[in-house]
């Protein structure tokens, strides 16, 4: 592919739209060494395949020679984007925001050469910052225009609340482009105001106004909504290999070609011939679709455990067989409540979240369905073989 290919690649493929896109198109062409800005705040501990649309093209122009900054929104994390939001995000509090920032560049290493990435804080400069600033950088923007986004209108009409902590988050997302000099930012289509915002900033700091990338917004597993922690509807990307292949094979058939397009590397071409093969029945959506599945779980996990997920959903998921290992998990005491029992053997994250997949039908012990949530396992239950949703197996072993 030359160079030319490549810049035409970055600039369509995965892409929504480009601000602006000669301006852009011309520096790239020119060899300019752009700073490219990608944000992301830590309101959850997970980065998921939505993210990776934009980490991909941010990959791309790394492997150009650009410098890819990555930016943790440790301080608006706490305020919340309200991008999309039909109500006020509860503000997290600076050990929620260190709890889920963790691992974010372990994560973000799956995609991305960290070693040449400029990984960088808003706290370093918004934690050092008073009043004065504050009053500065809000003199910058006119009330009008700070609440023209269509989400705040949408909701000022339907007599929802929206803070003032609200309306100054694309002000500080702007300001973040002052402080990095960035020349380009990428962002969801959601992100489009606060991109925008970032180019008033600067040329109100008397900065050059930085180039706009916008990725599309990739649904979840339910085809519908924006793929979201809050929704469960995300498929994470450090997730295990069977339960990320498991996952992809979960999402609607019309999605398919969508996710081939922003989550593989797979060619156009090859991309047209697979949805005209679809069109004409000449090939089975299911075997794509595993094709495809496997093809993203080998970016994240490697080729030996892409072939064992698949494996492993053949046997368990398509033809209903238990799997040849199911992890036994000791209990050290003679009965214990049957939610403890699924967060012990890792099936559950909380006692709560627990509850909640017996009484939504989502247990079985031995191939039968258990909706008592209060129930007390004891030795009668040892070696039982307890399924959580498709694919998560465990078994009891009371000592």
């Amino acid at each position: 592919m030359t160079n030319m290919n490549k810049i035409d690649e970055i600039l369509t493929r995965g892409v929504d739209e480009v601000i602006k896109f000669e301006h852009l198109k011309k520096r790239l062409v020119d060899g300019e060494k752009l700073r490219i800005k990608f944000g992301i705040d830590p309101t959850s501990p997970d980065l998921h395949l939505g993210h990776t649309v934009a980490l991909r093209k941010l990959k791309q122009l790394q492997d150009m020679g650009h410098k890819v900054i990555l930016l943790i929104g440790d301080y608006t994390a706490k305020i919340g984007d309200p991008s999309g939001r039909s109500e006020t995000r509860k503000v997290l509090t600076d050990e929620q925001v260190k709890e889920n920032l963790k691992d974010y560049e372990k994560q973000a290493g799956k995609i991305l050469d960290m070693n040449q990435v400029e990984v960088r804080y808003n706290g370093d400069w918004y934690n050092n910052k008073g009043a004065a600033f504050l009053f500065e950088l809000t003199s910058k923007i006119t009330i009008a225009r700070a609440i023209e986004r269509d989400d705040f209108k949408k909701r000022m009409k339907e007599d929802v609340d929206v803070s003032v902590l609200e309306v100054l988050y694309p002000l500080m997302q702007g300001y973040d482009s002052v402080e990095l000099d960035a020349d380009v930012e990428i962002g969801g289509t959601d992100q489009k105001f606060n991109l925008l915002m970032g180019r008033k900033i600067q040329k109100r700091y008397d900065k050059k106004e930085q180039d706009i990338i916008t990725v599309p917004l990739l649904e979840g597993t339910d085809g519908v909504n924006k793929m979201s922690k809050s929704l469960g509807n995300y498929i994470g990307i450090a997730e295990e290999p069977k339960e990320m292949l498991s996952k992809i094979m979960s999402i609607p058939d019309s999605l398919i070609i969508k996710y081939y397009h922003l989550l593989t590397d797979i060619s156009e071409d090859k991309i047209s011939e697979i949805q005209d093969g679809m069109r004409t029945v000449v090939l089975n959506p299911r075997n794509v679709k595993l094709e495809l599945a496997q093809e993203i779980v080998r970016t994240y996990h490697g080729e030996d455990a892409a072939e064992k997920a698949k494996e492993y959903f053949v046997k368990t998921i398509s033809n209903k067989e238990m799997p040849d290992v199911v992890t036994e998990v000791k209990v050290e005491k003679e009965e214990i409540k049957i939610v403890e029992f699924l967060v012990l053997a890792g099936l559950a994250k909380s006692n709560g979240e627990a509850r909640r997949k017996i009484e939504q039908g989502g247990l079985e012990i031995n191939g039968t369905r258990e909706n008592d949530w209060q129930r007390v396992l004891n030795k009668t239950d040892n070696n039982s073989i307890f399924k959580v949703g498709k694919f998560s197996f465990a078994k009891a072993k009371f000592q």
